[in-house]
């Protein structure tokens, strides 16, 4: 029986034009041999009994990936922006989820082509000074991903039960890493399952307030004008880019790729795969963007002008003092959900990162513990941890150029991609993407450096 992988004209060709049928599953030429447990795609092209040609076989890394755009970080940011600003950063959110899909799919088609995840592929280029610098900065990020998501798991847990939030904060730490007890080898797929069913409960938890107070279209139409008003909009919008476009999904989706297969088990061919890849980002992505655009607009809609919303706590307060207290609730569960989910998913991060560029296969809890250690001290001395939870999100977008140069940069590299490289007109759009968020970052050091920010 024939499915939509199937109907595909055996002459199609790939997104830039490059990619012929004869060719479509063959190794890149000169291009490495893979130096760790990923298999090279050429080899493992027959269908398997589970999977075959079908796509929902092939659904699933992208939204894993996309519970990182989906994490507490973008509460925070988002209901700050909403609230302060009404719909005038509408368009920034939009602008970086447009980013995001092309991003996520750059770096799920490396992992896809050259059966290596892109901190493999850096620590293998990059000399053992560079490799360690490099990941330093990635773990001052995963560091900082770690603080927005367990901060925003107490916050939930003190909103729905009361608890003190350094005791919150050791829950989630706990639960989440319960949770990836299931994220390797033949069980991984139950981890995928689970981070999914996360993930709708996030989206109707975040969501839910926009049918009691339905919005103007009028103005969210209006916030897709891009603009700012003053420095504190770029600062806040540089923010939300860095809560949306997240450094730690770039390193791990090109993992993801690869690990939704069993070891051993047959994949589809990289044809079928950059197929059924493109359709995964694009349904992951779109749920995450409106999850995000959900916030800001119930923001922007209940609680613009209201006083104490600057922080998670009060955020749900006025949430639940305008749309109800079942509303509130619902709320406080989406966050919870959120927290336990993008936790997760951080921490595997990281145990890539350091796998890939240190060469280090480190027990999970280490990478746990890692992680962990640095938001339990903020819980425990932070007056305001929302404040803390903002401030992260930036150092976030700043680590952001670190992660897309070196993958704009290895997808047009023939030598890695053979047939699938990046064709001219693709490559200059990923140049004009990361010159952009480069951009911004050079903004918002300026504007810190001058006190503005």
């Amino acid at each position: 029986m024939k499915n939509d992988l199937d109907m595909k004209s055996d002459t199609e060709n790939e997104e830039d034009g490059t990619m012929s049928t004869e060719s479509a599953d063959a190794r890149p030429a000169g291009a490495q041999q893979p130096t760790h447990h990923h298999p090279q795609p050429s080899q493992r092209t027959q269908p398997s009994h589970h999977h075959g040609h079908a796509l929902a076989g092939i659904l699933g890394p992208a939204f894993v990936a996309a519970v990182a755009y989906v994490d507490p970080g973008n509460v925070a940011a988002n209901i700050t922006s909403g609230a302060r600003y009404g719909y005038l950063l509408v368009w920034v959110l939009v602008l970086a989820n447009c980013m995001s899909v092309l991003i996520q799919y750059q770096s799920a088609k490396l992992g896809i082509v050259t059966g290596k995840s892109l901190p493999e592929i850096l620590g293998e280029r990059l000399g053992d000074a560079g490799r360690f610098m490099f990941f330093m900065q990635a773990e001052v990020i995963a560091i900082a991903t770690d603080l927005a998501e367990v901060i925003g798991g107490a916050i939930s847990l003190k909103l729905l039960f009361g608890l003190p939030l350094f005791v919150g904060g050791c829950i989630i730490g706990a639960v989440s890493t319960v949770l990836l007890i299931f994220e390797k080898g033949a069980t991984h797929r139950i981890f995928e399952k689970l981070i999914i069913g996360l993930l709708l409960v996030i989206t109707f938890g975040f969501i839910a307030g926009l049918f009691i107070a339905p919005p103007n279209p009028k103005e969210v139409v209006a916030g897709l004008i891009p603009r700012f008003k003053g420095t504190d909009t770029v600062l806040m919008a540089t923010s939300m880019l860095g809560a949306t476009v997240m450094p730690h999904a770039i390193y791990l989706h090109s993992t993801l790729v690869n690990d939704h297969y069993a070891p051993g088990e047959a994949k589809p061919s990289v044809k079928k795969l950059l197929h059924g890849s493109k359709i995964d980002v694009a349904w992951a992505l779109l749920l995450a963007g409106s999850v995000n655009l959900a916030l800001l607009i119930l923001a922007a809609n209940s609680l613009y002008g209201m006083t104490g919303t600057d922080t998670i706590e009060g955020a749900q307060r006025a949430i639940q003092h305008v749309l109800g207290p079942v509303i509130g609730t619902i709320f406080s569960i989406g966050l919870l959900a959120s927290s336990l989910s993008s936790t997760s998913v951080g921490t595997y991060a990281g145990s890539e990162i350091m796998h890939g560029l240190l060469r280090i296969k480190a027990p999970m809890w280490a990478c746990r513990v890692v992680t962990l250690v640095p938001a339990l001290v903020v819980l425990w001395f932070a007056n305001n941890p929302t404040e803390a939870l903002i401030v992260g999100q930036v150092v976030l977008s700043v680590g952001i150029p670190f992660a897309i140069i070196p993958l704009m940069r290895y997808t047009h590299d023939r030598t890695l991609m053979g047939e699938h490289v990046d064709g001219p007109v693709k490559h200059i759009v990923n140049i004009a993407v990361a010159a952009l968020i480069v951009a911004l970052n050079v903004v918002l050091i300026v504007l810190t450096m001058l006190g503005k920010a």
